[in-house]
This record gives structure tokens, sequence and C-alpha cells, in this order.
């Protein structure tokens, strides 16, 4: 079966004709009948324009994948965890800064 050719001004009408049912604040079938379109009509379009309006999304949609570069560090992040149950958690950090908070740490082993 042939696929019919989409009318790009069928199209604009029925944006439109949701636009202004959506703004008129009638129910579907209050604004069908002033409108004097069929409620099977004013369904199907309203389906079909939300699923052409995904396939648009989806085929513009970001990659799911980006690109990533690591870099090493020669830093380390430190998570320490006292007796008092207090957590206390350094972001990349060197070598003497942790000698500092141990030596600081060191006369209350409470933390």
């Amino acid at each position: 079966m042939a696929k019919r050719q989409r009318d790009p001004e069928r199209e604009r009408f029925w944006r439109r004709t949701f636009s202004a049912w959506q703004a008129s604040g009638q129910t579907i079938r209050e604004y069908c009948e002033q409108h004097h379109v069929t409620e099977t009509s004013f369904h199907y379009w309203r389906r079909e324009l939300r699923q052409r309006d995904a396939q648009v999304s989806k085929r513009h949609a970001s990659p799911a994948f980006v690109p990533v570069r690591v870099i090493p560090s020669t830093t380390v992040a430190v998570k320490i965890r006292c007796p008092s149950g207090h957590v206390v958690i350094l972001p990349a950090c060197d070598a003497s800064v942790l000698r500092g908070l141990f030596a600081a740490l060191a006369p209350e082993a409470s933390c």
C-alpha cells in the first residue's frame, strides 16, 4: 500500500485547531460541536501530530554517547570516617594536605 502524501495545509489547520481548543477551556466535545469538527477526526489528528512530533524529536535527539577524555591525576580524593560517625570528604589533594589533616586529628581521636 502506497503512503499518501502529507498535506502541510491540513497539518497547519489541525495545529491551529489544537491551540485554539487548548486556549478555549472547552471540552473536546464542546469545541468540536461549536467548530463543526468531528471528534473522531480531532482524536485522530491529535494522535497523529503527537507521533510526528515524537519522530522529529528522535531525529534531533542528542547522541547517546559523548566523547570523554580521561586526564590522569597524581592527587587522591579521600573519605575519612571518624569513630564519632562524622565523615570528612576531601577532594583531590596532595600528600601534604593529608599529613596536616591527620596531624590535626591525632590529638582528638573522636573527631
